[in-house]
């Protein structure tokens, strides 16, 4: 098969979507995993999971095993997850710890990442404990969100959400307390999930009770050079109502829907956040993170429930429309579609910000097998 092109027309009304052979091809996914996922500010966490001295967790990021720790000074650190000595796991899991002994042959680590104990290595020549510490990864801090990025010369995280803080610092997420945790292994490339969540134009037909919500005709969709908000007004109580609606004023209310290149999302609205982490794990297998914070006064109570079980029926209903394309982008029959001017204009911009990327590294072209 010939290389696929990634330069398009930047103008969506004579702009096709991606070629479908992107959306499977191995060659493709792994230079995605290179030139996107290790360039990019990632989420891994939240401050909740690393609050005290000695608390930490491990994650798996593309393939990196990371290790974030919330050191007795207080501050917070990332580290690949892997001894110098023979690339054990110096941690697993999640806890609070002291220290960090590798379960291979020992070796241990302070909470800084400092190499403290090497048993049994007395007489090994021109070795200094002082560079043999756990490896750093770039870590940040927004929203009570912690992102990493593999990039050591990476530009800072404030620069990718532009003004993103102040469009969603009406929702007071920081304030909110972790409620529930739910993943979602799908079987699609996760840019099929991406460009379903970028539009708004499948609500009618695939989310019923979402429609029933919101103000569809009023959908708007805002693109920024690194992200892109989505917003729509909450329709409150009706005469007639069939269903009770889940929030029985509207007023100003609305529901907005936050999407950072390449991978994670804020979904907001009024009582409650969630944020959801896209994580690749093959060319045709996405693992969706969702995570849901309520005010602390709604913990464990009913509206915390029904806020996860309505986002929950969301969710289920996007996975199993994205699987449906993700089997049909190999039809003999589809090869790239074209976009809706008025509702696809989010999912042309997600796909100028992978083109702009990718071709940097693949020269304009992307090989397919």
């Amino acid at each position: 098969m010939p290389n696929l092109q990634l330069n398009a027309d930047g103008d969506i009304a004579r702009a096709s979507t991606l070629p479908a052979p992107l959306y499977f091809n191995a060659a493709t996914f792994e230079e995605e995993k290179a030139t996107v996922f290790s360039t990019t500010w990632q989420v891994v966490g939240h401050v909740h999971q690393a609050a005290e001295p000695g608390d930490y967790f491990t994650f798996d990021l593309i393939g990196e095993p990371l290790l974030i720790v919330r050191g007795d000074d207080g501050v917070l650190r990332g580290f690949y997850n892997v001894c110098r000595h023979r690339a054990g796991n110096p941690a697993t899991d999640c806890g609070n710890r002291k220290l960090f002994r590798c379960g291979y042959h020992g070796w241990t680590y302070r909470l800084d990442g400092a190499l403290l104990v090497t048993p049994e290595f007395d007489g090994v020549e021109d070795f200094d404990p002082k560079n043999f510490g756990l490896v750093p990864v770039r870590l940040e801090e927004w929203f009570n969100l912690i992102f990493v990025n593999l990039d050591p010369k990476a530009r800072p995280l404030r620069e990718s959400l532009g003004d993103m803080p102040v469009q969603a610092a009406k929702f007071d997420f920081s304030a909110m307390k972790f409620s529930e945790r739910r993943t979602y292994d799908m079987q699609c490339n996760w840019k099929t999930y991406i460009d379903n969540y970028l539009e708004g134009y499948h609500v009618p037909s695939v989310h019923p009770s979402l429609n029933r919500e919101i103000d569809y005709s009023a959908y708007t969709v805002e693109t920024y050079p690194r992200y892109i908000r989505q917003w729509t007004p909450i329709r409150g109580a009706q005469q007639g109502d069939a269903v009770p609606r889940r929030y029985q004023e509207s007023g100003d209310l609305t529901a907005d829907y936050f999407w950072s290149f390449p991978n994670w999302m804020l979904n907001c609205y009024p009582d409650n956040v969630s944020v959801n982490i896209i994580l690749p794990l093959a060319p045709e297998r996405t693992l969706a993170i969702f995570e849901w914070y309520v005010p602390e006064k709604d913990l464990a109570s009913e509206a915390a429930r029904k806020a996860s079980a309505f986002s929950d029926e969301i969710q289920e209903e996007d996975g199993r429309i994205c699987e449906i394309v993700q089997k049909n982008l190999h039809s003999r029959s589809y090869h790239s579609g074209r976009y809706s001017v008025k509702q696809e204009k989010g999912v042309h911009a997600f796909h100028q910000m992978y083109r702009e990327l990718m071709a940097g590294q693949a020269g304009g072209a992307i090989t397919s097998e």
